[in-house]
């Protein structure tokens, strides 16, 4: 087979329904070091992949180019969490917005996308797993405030009115930054 052009390969990405000829554009792109998230990001979306082809691309991509794994985590948790199909995706958020906090640790993105996706009507993703998830972003986080008034408001819609005032005051005492 000959060689893909990028511009073949953004073609397939974007409008290709199947698997085979997707997945031979993504390993010419693969093969030719092509690092560029952009390209990826169509491919990402494309309607015709499944939740396990998307995870499959996003980690391959993500081993291969590990300068990029922080944003194709985020990516792919942005992507399932837009995804409605017959079960529910907020899990696959969840686990990589988890991912790309332990890629940087210190970047706030994943905790405040994280519990944005919290759904307090479904409880999904648990908001006990979301807790416990923005306190261990605590220890490394350099904006403290906005993690914990999002733990105040969490703790709120928990019913937990005690913890949602303790981290009420512990914003204030974090001084002046970004609200949440």
């Amino acid at each position: 087979m000959a060689e893909l052009t990028r511009e073949e390969i953004y073609a397939r990405f974007t409008s290709s329904v199947d698997f085979n000829e997707i997945f031979d554009a993504f390993s010419a792109a693969i093969n030719q070091d092509i690092d560029d998230l952009n390209l990826y990001r169509v491919l990402f979306w494309n309607d015709a992949l499944s939740a396990d082809e998307i995870i499959l691309f996003g980690e391959k991509l993500a081993r291969k180019f590990p300068r990029l794994t922080f944003e194709v985590y985020m990516w792919l948790a942005n992507v399932f969490e837009a995804i409605y199909g017959p079960k529910d995706n907020f899990e696959h958020a969840f686990e990589y917005y988890d991912l790309a906090s332990a890629a940087n640790p210190s970047a706030t993105e994943p905790y405040l996308d994280a519990s944005d996706c919290y759904d307090p009507d479904l409880n999904i993703p648990p908001v006990e797993t979301l807790i416990e998830f923005l306190k261990r972003g605590l220890e490394f986080v350099s904006d403290k405030k906005i993690l914990c008034k999002r733990l105040a408001h969490l703790y709120r819609s928990a019913g937990d009115e005690d913890l949602a005032e303790y981290y009420r005051l512990k914003a204030e005492e974090s001084g002046d930054s970004i609200s949440a």
